[in-house]
């Protein structure tokens, strides 16, 4: 192995006014070249542990040595930070400028690179993250995505030796993380730079040389990723979730087939296929569920046409979002909509409770003048139930007190002094009639729907929440109205596999008891396929398809060349038909395992 780059000594670090530590006696140490990846719980330690060894905060207690300098000694600290770059989860917390490429400068220009290199630097980091078209670009008018990328471009152009990925890759499209990855994966094999890749998506760390697992400040475990994983109930007990992969394949053993300790899709259908050769079943054909659908027009549906929206129209950023979308939601749905960073998702969902407006709505609205004998241009519409969102009559205080829009990262919409005062806002803003104690009990029931004490966080801070506390607290202010739709921007983005399934949990506990209609936007095609009625992609602002999961994930291709990716059951699934072996299932975990066993025990030739 070679020498070490990065040593931990017993570092401990707690953050002021938290009991306990949230780094706690961490013995680490990382070999120049290595690719280490680091995985656990929100508030498991792995993002404090990325700012000590980068000299963001100082330890404690321990030592952190970096290229033989102690980190906590100041004069060490800039050539510390030049040689060690981390890129956050949070893009906004590293953007400067007010143009692409000089927010990717200002890194370089600081440790003094020349005028001339930097430029080269520049083209090569946006190259490097597919940004290239947004050189000019203003980071305020780019989607969450786009500025991750960024983000990462800006750390790139430093060129430092040892990079850290804190969750970096939580806010991009498929095609983005794919892009994201593969550069670090270059930079790792081909110029040797050390790599700490922090996680929660488990086929990541599954790239690196080294797994290690954190738990409540502590390292708890470490070892090769098919070591890690092999180790499910301990996962589990430092609440992870096992990957979908190693779930399927136990599901599989559990039916008495000879499945080994695999983690990638191939090699998986490979041995489902030796299982089944091993039988004599050469091609085999499972039953296909189907869900009939209803034309019945329900009382929340959602329909729009022609919808068209450009940003900063009339300035020299303008940058058309929508092109014209066409889409019907059906009262009762669980939909998702996917696309591309930038292909108009967000933009989408915020006309549906018209945060943003349709120009028709605006107060100076005026009908467009068309020359004699020209028709009028097609007009966008939006209904929601019975509100029309093209009428400047519509009251629509009451469409966003049934229309709740849950943003990325929601905890950024908490402000106020404690979690009831925060929970109690919009309700209050919504209902000024309602009494001291009508409000005081809907407060209660928002809270405990999703999973918080509220005589213990109700007059707490919501800034002193962990971070998973304050995305359920954040969730309860919408919700408390009771919306009969409800909206949310990648509620899942940047948790642990547990929280994310917490999450969708509670949507599907909501969805069941009173919430009519729940849309989720999602760069997760698992999570789509395991959630969802239906779903949309959009791509460049058009709707490129609505269908339910089985039958868009059969499109593969088509998919990736519009920067998406497929559930790991459809990857298996596409192997296997391959090779003559015909699963049709609704692409959830659940019921691929459970048709390939009904083929494994008595389908294809015997």
């Amino acid at each position: 192995m070679e020498e070490p780059v990065i040593v931990c000594e017993n570092l401990k670090y707690s953050y002021s006014g938290q009991d306990g530590y949230a780094v706690n006696g961490v013995d680490f140490t990382v070999a120049k070249g290595e690719f280490v990846s680091v995985i656990g719980h929100n508030g498991s330690g792995k993002s404090t542990l990325a700012r000590l060894i980068n000299g963001l905060l100082e330890a404690d207690e321990g030592k952190v040595t970096v290229f033989g300098m102690d980190v906590n000694e100041g004069s060490n600290a800039v050539e510390v930070r030049k040689r060690v770059g981390i890129v956050f989860q949070n893009p906004d917390n590293q953007m400067v400028a007010s143009i692409v490429e000089d927010d990717i400068a200002f890194g370089p220009e600081n440790i003094g690179i020349d005028r001339e290199e930097i430029g080269r630097r520049i083209d090569w980091a946006l190259s490097a993250v597919g940004m290239e078209k947004y050189r000019h670009s203003t980071p305020a008018k780019l989607s969450g995505g786009q500025k991750q990328r960024i983000a990462v471009a800006g750390v790139l152009a430093i060129k430092p030796e040892v990079l850290i990925l804190d969750e970096s890759t939580a806010m991009l499209d498929p095609r983005g993380r794919r892009e994201v990855i593969d550069v670090v994966r270059r930079l790792n094999k081909e110029e040797g730079m050390t790599i700490i890749l922090i996680t929660h998506f488990m086929e990541e760390a599954l790239l690196a040389d080294r797994t290690i697992v954190m738990n409540r400040g502590e390292i708890v475990l470490s070892g090769t990723p098919e070591q890690i994983f092999e180790s499910g109930e301990a996962l589990e007990t430092y609440n992870l979730s096992l990957p979908r992969i190693s779930v399927i394949a136990e599901n599989l053993r559990s039916a008495g087939m000879n499945i080994g300790n695999v983690l990638k899709p191939e090699a998986l259908a490979d041995e489902i296929l030796e299982n089944l050769n091993s039988r004599g079943i050469y091609t085999g054909e499972s039953s296909a569920d189907c869900i009939p659908e209803s034309d019945i027009k329900g009382e929340w549906d959602i329909d729009i046409k022609n919808l068209a929206y450009t940003y900063s129209r009339k300035s020299p950023f303008a940058a058309k979002a929508l092109n014209g979308i066409n889409l019907h939601i059906r009262d009762g749905e669980f939909f998702g909509i996917i696309g591309h960073t930038g292909s108009g998702k967000s933009t989408l969902v915020q006309h549906l409770n018209a945060l943003i407006k349709l120009p028709q709505a605006e107060k100076h609205y005026r009908k467009p003048k068309v020359k004699k004998g020209e028709p009028l241009p097609a007009l966008p519409s939006v209904t929601v139930g019975n509100f029309d969102l093209a009428d400047k009559k519509t009251d629509f205080k009451s469409l966003r007190a049934n229309v709740g829009m849950v943003f990325q990262y929601p905890e950024y919409q908490l402000f106020a002094e404690t979690v009831f005062a925060d929970v109690a806002f919009g309700l209050k803003n919504f209902n000024k009639k309602l009494s001291a104690e009508e409000v005081e009990a809907a407060v209660k029931s928002s809270i405990e729907i999703v999973g918080l004490n509220y005589d213990e966080v109700k007059d707490k801070s919501p800034f002193d929440l962990s971070g998973g506390q304050k995305r359920r607290a954040a969730i309860a202010g919408v919700i408390v109205t009771k919306p009969h739709i409800l909206i949310l921007d990648e509620p899942a983005a940047g948790l642990d596999p547990k929280g994310k399934k917490e999450i969708m949990e509670l949507l599907h506990k909501l969805h069941r008891e009173w919430c009519k209609t729940v849309i989720i936007v999602s760069h997760d095609m698992d999570e789509v396929a395991e959630n969802c009625t239906r779903a949309a992609v959009i791509s460049e602002g058009e709707v490129f398809a609505c269908e339910r999961p089985s039958e868009l994930f059969s499109r593969p291709e088509e998919l990736k060349r519009l920067g998406l990716d497929v559930p790991l059951t459809a990857k298996i699934s596409t192997r296997l038909g391959q090779n003559g072996i015909i699963v049709h299932s609704d692409c959830t975990v659940k019921d691929f395992s459970e048709k390939v066993i009904e083929i494994y025990s008595g389908g294809g030739n015997a």
